[in-house]
């Protein structure tokens, strides 16, 4: 009964707090259509999300976190290599990064996750959907920034999409 009620808690939650900031009023009547909102959009949409992949929650919040962090500390490191770098010493790359990752799902978080962070940008998807293109405004090291993407990001979302 509950998953027919609530087939996607994570969207109904995140669509009554879009509501809510969206309409930047927290009265009974937007909270209530909110809540409206967060219950029929799920119950409608679910026949084209037959095959969805369990997400754990509290992992993903932990990921979230990260993920902030990490977009706040690219952004004063990219600006240091904007304003501080020679661009004669800059050594951009496109890094080829093997993908662990099987959900669709997944590999979208992985791919926006890495566009979201400052002087890195996700490019294409191999046909085959084992692995992604990205460019990094400076990897002097590809190989090692390969393997810090992997550890920090798509570890994590192993354990948040299995």
């Amino acid at each position: 009964m509950m998953n027919r009620l609530l087939p996607h808690p994570g969207l109904s939650l995140l669509l009554v707090v879009m509501w809510v900031v969206m309409v930047s009023d927290l009265t009974f009547g937007t909270l209530f259509l909110g809540i409206v909102f967060g219950i029929l959009v799920p119950i409608f949409t679910a026949p084209w999300w037959p095959e969805r992949p369990p997400v754990r929650f509290v992992p993903a919040l932990g990921y979230l976190g990260i993920v902030l962090w990490d977009i706040v500390v690219a952004n004063f490191h990219v600006a240091a290599i904007i304003l501080f770098k020679p661009n004669r010493n800059l050594k951009p790359a496109w890094l080829t990064i093997p993908l662990d990752l099987t959900s669709p799902e997944a590999i979208t978080v992985f791919a926006g996750t890495i566009s979201l962070t400052p002087g890195t940008v996700s490019s294409d998807i191999s046909a085959c959907g084992q692995y992604l293109l990205v460019h990094a405004l400076h990897a002097p090291d590809p190989a090692g920034e390969i393997a810090k993407v992997k550890a920090r990001y798509e570890a994590r979302l192993k354990e948040i999409f299995r």
